[in-house]
């Protein structure tokens, strides 16, 4: 009979469920090791495809292989695993879906269509109609008698006996969630708390959302929006991640369940349940957190990311080796979340995009797209209309008779591919096959292109001055095209693009933010009530950190305000140094960042400090990403030819396989290099070179 030998867990895992594939990113802490694991995913069940992953991932790290199969089954599947770090887009999808829980909300009397009316802004610029339904309808809004006043006073205490009423009133008309939304409670909470404090007494289940809790800061329908937003998630995200852990602990897991946030920090899972809003960026976050680390890594600390997916194509920028956050972000027109995430735009060109040519003759691409099921023509699930991945395949830039995902999908159907095009889009446009192939990636690089000069020209910064980040499955095929139509001089592909976010994942720092409005002109601004409010929202998100059973190697906090001229609208985020807070300091530094944004101060002007920010930043053990780069002699021997057409012509490329080429490796264009996660294509006129890290740089060759 064999010893038993207790399980140390010793493994940190990535893991991002995208729409058509799972992606984990394995990193072992005993030797340092890594290794990526691609499952596929399944849509309305995403737990199946993340636990089929550790499975996976645990198939390789049994417990001791002298064991045998009861040893694996005594301490389970899962028990290798020391943390698990997850990027999850169930809040996103359900919110763009709609597929959310029914919910009320109770507020102030007068303002029940807040929600509704929003900043009075409307879908389409033009034109006499417009449609929006907003995630709570209007007999599920109800109010009560109460008011607080913008200065903080209590103007009419709330009426209890109808916050009950109106309680009891949601819950007879089915809701699962509610919402307490009270004027001017960022001001004062004092109403919003006892009404909230009535509303748990009475409700079923931990779905209370209290609006002043989520988002204490001024401005009325982004307030109501974050929060509604948030209570509407709460039994969908909620039910998911403790479905998610009570499978894991079933296959022996004991280690921790992490949550990567849309500021590109991470949060437990009890946090997640508590402020699931807080997701609805979380996987394109932690794949420009990755991208961010791994240029610094190789000496490129401004880089544009580009996350090329099935569905959309996600643009981030990072300057100095820091990704920018923005203060809020629309989910879809209406849905307003206000809370620090990474500034990302999104466009619908992914590799389902599917192509078409309208009324006027023109040709479109996107944004409806294919997705995963039944996907692009050429994986022959029943779909008959072209899609980018199907140019792709019909120009030989991925080889039909070799199956996408690692041998997850099947060889790919090309001549479907091929008369899908000629139908949809070569015939009505009077273009051969090939040239409306062409004329596909075009309009797709464009569009992709639009979006890298939104987050870089459009802001103030020279995209020539940056590296340019392609990853996702698709982003490695239009890597030279993106450098060509907006002057980037270097690409850098990362070792594996398409598990780039959950690369991210293991990589992410721990991070809380937290805010409270002050609405206070400098001259009158409390310090002492400044740093008490500070060392109060320190020591609420160190309980955050606490909660999370994480061990740090130190923490970091942020502080900034919110400031601006007496009469102006929009604030200027101004950081500040935590020990030297005075009203000379502020203003100094105030002036610093208006200068640095508008070029010139105003003088005479009365400076208002509208809101207090507060990040604290428990920052993880990091590792060596050396441990990406090739290791032993690999080979630079080519494979084969592919026949690409490219620029109205055929060329014969060479084939390699991209992770055996070692350090310092050179391939000239036209090249394809293939992986299991990604397609490199390399087009005449491009080299690429293998980096100590393993990275693919990209340069144009001189001519």
């Amino acid at each position: 009979m064999s010893t038993q030998h207790p399980v140390t867990p010793h493994l940190v895992v990535g893991v991002d469920v995208g729409g058509t594939f799972t992606d984990l990113f394995v990193l072992d802490e005993r030797d340092g090791s890594a290794r990526i694991v691609k499952v596929p995913s399944t849509r309305g069940e995403e737990a199946r495809g993340f636990m089929n992953g550790v499975v996976r991932v645990s198939e390789g790290h049994a417990p001791d292989a002298t064991q045998g199969s009861s040893a694996a089954a005594t301490h389970g599947v899962a028990s290798t695993l020391a943390t698990i770090v997850h990027g999850t887009t169930v809040g996103t999808n359900a919110l763009l879906e709609r597929k959310v829980a029914r919910t009320g909300i109770i507020t102030t009397r007068g303002f029940r269509d807040v929600l509704e009316m929003r900043r009075r802004d409307r879908p389409q610029t033009w034109g006499l109609r417009g449609s929006f339904t907003p995630v709570v309808p209007r007999n599920l809004r109800l109010e009560v008698d109460e008011r607080v006043l913008a200065d903080g006073s209590l103007h009419t205490e709330v009426d209890l006996a109808q916050v009950r009423a109106q309680t009891q009133a949601l819950l007879d008309a089915g809701c699962e969630a509610v919402c307490v939304f009270f004027i001017n409670a960022y001001a004062n909470p004092v109403n919003e708390q006892q009404a909230v404090a009535a509303v748990r007494a009475l409700w079923p289940n931990p779905y209370v959302t209290s609006a002043s809790e989520v988002l204490p800061e001024i401005r009325e329908f982004e307030r109501c929006s974050t929060a509604t937003l948030n209570a509407a998630l709460q039994p969908v995200v909620g039910s998911y991640l403790a479905k998610l852990e009570d499978d894991l602990r079933t296959q022996g897991f004991s280690g921790e369940l992490l949550i990567v946030q849309s500021n590109g920090g991470v949060m437990s899972r009890e946090t997640a349940c508590d402020v699931p809003v807080r997701t609805a960026l979380s996987g394109p976050a932690a794949g420009v957190i990755a991208c961010a680390a791994v240029a610094r890594a190789s000496g490129y600390p401004n880089v544009i990311t580009g996350d090329m997916g099935g569905t959309s194509f996600d643009v981030s920028l990072v300057a100095e080796g820091e990704a920018s956050l923005a203060a809020q972000t629309s989910i879809e027109f209406g849905l307003v979340v206000r809370s620090p995430m990474i500034q990302i735009e999104t466009i619908g060109a992914g590799g389902g995009s599917i192509a078409s040519v309208d009324a006027s003759g023109m040709l479109q691409v996107g944004p409806e797209s294919a997705g995963s099921i039944p996907g692009p023509v050429c994986y022959d699930r029943g779909n008959t209309r072209p899609t980018v991945t199907d140019a792709n395949v019909v120009l030989g830039r991925i080889a039909a008779d070799r199956p996408l995902g690692g041998g997850l999908l099947q060889a790919l159907d090309a001549k479907a591919a091929e008369l899908a095009i000629q139908t949809h889009v070569a015939t009505p446009l009077g273009l051969e096959a090939l040239a409306a192939a062409e004329a596909i990636l075009t309009v797709a690089n464009a569009k992709m292109a639009g979006a890298i000069r939104v987050v870089s020209i459009e802001r103030g910064h020279d995209p020539r001055q940056f590296a340019y980040m392609p990853f996702g499955g698709g982003g490695a095929l239009h890597v030279c095209a993106m450098m060509r139509e907006v002057g980037v001089t270097t690409g850098i592909v990362p070792r594996y693009p398409g598990v780039t976010s959950a690369l991210g994942c293991v990589m992410a720092d721990m991070r809380h933010d937290a805010v409270q409005t002050l609405n206070k002109s400098l001259l009158d601004l409390d310090l002492t009530q400044l740093k008490s409010r500070l060392a109060n929202l320190a020591e609420a998100c160190q309980k955050r950190l606490d909660s999370a059973g994480v061990r740090f190697e130190r923490v970091q906090e942020v502080v900034a305000l919110d400031m601006l001229y007496m009469g102006q609208t929009h604030t200027l985020q101004v950081p500040l140094n935590p020990t030297d807070i005075s009203r000379e300091s502020i203003q100094a530094a105030f002036e610093k960042a208006y200068a640095a944004s508008f070029g010139r101060v105003l003088t005479g002007m009365v400076i208002r400090v509208m809101n207090l920010r507060y990040a604290r930043i428990g920052v993880r053990p990091k590792f060596d990403l050396a441990v990406l780069a090739p290791k032993g002699p690999g080979s630079t021997t080519s494979l084969g030819v592919q026949r690409v057409y490219h620029a109205g012509q055929w060329w014969d490329a060479q084939r390699y396989a991209r992770l055996e080429l070692p350090v310092g490796a050179q391939v000239a264009g036209p090249a394809i290099l293939e992986q299991a996660d990604t397609t490199v294509w390399l087009e005449p006129g491009f080299s690429a070179r293998v980096d100590t890290l393993g990275n693919l740089l990209v340069e144009r060759m001189a001519t």
